[in-house]
């Protein structure tokens, strides 16, 4: 008697061939990952990765029973959770984490999920996030939004006196990232305007594409930034992030960007297990300027040698590292770039103190956030930031326990980006990270990649609007001087504009090479 297809830790490709081979079907899928979120995000180790359960989950995925994945419905049937920053025009509301979007539904599909629905995936639920992604508050804890309650990390999934993670989930994406690791669905659908999919990924054991702003839309998204925000795929293997890339990646008329999409017919097909060989990529870490090492050099000894062995892993398999580091990495975050904010951050340690934050991030979000709320929220009275703060600041004792000092930063602003701090900021953001950061430093050394750990990358990436694929390298262990379980560390690959395709093929060899990802202990079927 043939076993029972086993979803604990299935890939997207194996979930579609056993589809296709007819050994399980979208119901029973379905019902596999309610079953399991019921175990382990509500009940057992409660990782609160899935805020809300799509009530219409299995009689959507009754519809797609009879459905095989194919060319044209490659997702036929399998549950993908999306943030709950990603609209859904359907019984499932829309809240950013936020207590103040809590009925908030959707006038009509974010463009990613209305191509996931066009590819025939079921949309499962609505994962867990940073509230308002992690832009609202100072020192807001990875995972934390008031309306969702505090994502645990699976690998450790422990909480301090204060009921803060000691090992964080990743943010803002922390939902999408826990969920995939403790197998509570086949993938899920992140964002990140800074970090917010590298930092889950790393965290959790997974792969992730943070695509080249334009690559897919974020028409339907509750934005931090135009500038930088993008979403992107949060799987258990390359094969996995190419296959979700096909479906999302496409130009849209909501999304002006998009206009310059480039990109291959199949995302798959550039996945090459020798695709190592002759590859340059760069190491930003120059032992004659210890003084610049801002990558490497503070890394722990247990992070540090996960990344040697990915660097001797890259050459045994063809690879040329090239040591050198990025001539303009002092200037990201710099003068001209932050301003201060006061922290009141109650329980802060620096409450009181000047917290530096983006500008472009500080400015963008008011306009952003007032156009989102004005065009794509229903069914709630909230319909500009000033109203979230004002509705915040009527229910303090349940919305701001880590308060929206910058929300009230942004709310200071004109909202429509004219101010000329603004237009500076964005021009040297631009300037120190993508014309004098990545691509003088790419041109220079003749480089196909640039390597990072983990999230460690994530800026000069984000501002200059650049990609990035992150695979599992290995585990590190202990954080701000305490001794914590064994958690992941990602290999960042990250690149020029469109570069998607080479990124791919090289974090494919590596993982081929390496196969270093493990999923967390304790979650098996």
């Amino acid at each position: 008697m043939e076993e029972p297809f086993r979803v604990d830790n299935a890939s997207l490709a194996d979930v579609q061939q056993a589809l296709a081979d007819g050994r399980t079907n979208s119901t029973a899928l379905t019902q596999a990952y309610l079953t399991r979120i019921e175990a382990f995000d509500r009940a057992g180790p409660g990782l609160n990765s899935v805020r809300e359960v799509n009530p219409d989950a299995l009689t959507n995925a009754g519809l797609r029973d009879g459905q095989k994945p194919s060319k044209r419905y490659p997702l036929a049937g399998i549950p993908i959770l999306v943030k709950d920053n990603i609209a859904t025009a359907d019984r499932q509301h829309t809240t950013a984490g936020s207590l103040a979007l809590e009925s908030a539904r959707a006038r009509q599909d974010a463009t990613v999920v209305s191509r996931l629905r066009a590819a025939g995936a079921v949309i499962l639920g609505k994962a867990n996030l940073t509230e308002f992604a992690n832009f609202i508050a100072i020192e807001m804890p990875a995972g934390y939004s008031s309306l969702g309650g505090q994502v645990k990390n699976p690998y450790a999934p422990a909480l301090d006196d204060k009921d803060v993670p000691i090992v964080p989930p990743g943010g803002s994406s922390s939902g999408s990232a826990v969920a995939v690791a403790a197998g509570l669905c086949a993938a899920a659908i992140g964002t990140e305007t800074s970090g917010s999919l590298l930092s889950p990924a790393t965290q959790n054991g997974l792969v992730t594409v943070k695509p080249t702003v334009g690559l897919i839309s974020r028409a339907g998204i509750v934005p931090i930034a135009h500038s930088q925000d993008t979403a992107g795929p949060l799987t258990r293997t390359v094969r996995d992030a190419a296959i979700l890339l096909n479906v999302l990646a496409a130009r849209d008329k909501l999304d002006p960007p998009t206009r310059r999409l480039q990109r291959p017919a199949d995302y798959t097909a550039v996945l090459d297990k020798h695709g190592l060989k002759g590859a340059r990529i760069g190491l930003p870490r120059d032992p004659a300027e210890p003084a610049n090492d801002v990558y490497y050099g503070k890394l722990n000894p247990r992070s540090t040698q996960v990344m040697n062995e990915v660097v001797e892993t890259l050459r045994a398999n063809g690879a040329e590292i090239v040591r050198a580091n990025i001539p303009t990495v002092g200037w990201i975050g710099g003068p001209a770039t932050m301003m201060a904010v006061l922290n009141r951050n109650p329980e802060s340690r620096t409450k009181y103190d000047p917290t530096y934050a983006s500008i472009v991030f500080v400015y963008e979000i008011k306009r952003d956030l007032n156009a989102y709320l004005s065009e794509w929220a229903s069914e709630t009275p909230i319909r500009t930031m000033a109203d979230v703060i004002a509705f915040n600041d009527a229910h303090a004792d349940r919305a701001l326990r880590f308060g929206q000092d910058l929300f009230l930063a942004a709310e200071a602003t004109r909202g429509d980006l004219s101010e000329p701090e603004y237009r500076l900021a964005r021009a040297i953001d631009l300037r120190s990270a993508a014309a004098l950061g990545l691509d003088a430093y790419m041109d220079a050394h003749r480089l196909d990649a640039v390597l990072f750990a983990g999230r460690t990358g994530a800026a000069i990436a984000a501002k200059a609007g650049y990609p990035s694929v992150q695979v599992p390298a290995g585990f590190t262990a202990g954080l701000n001087g305490k001794d914590t379980p064994d958690y992941p560390l990602g290999a960042t690959f990250t690149g020029r504009a469109w570069s998607e395709p080479i990124l791919l093929r090289l974090a494919y060899a590596f993982e081929q090479a390496s196969q270093a990802r493990r999923p967390p202990p304790g979650y098996a079927a």
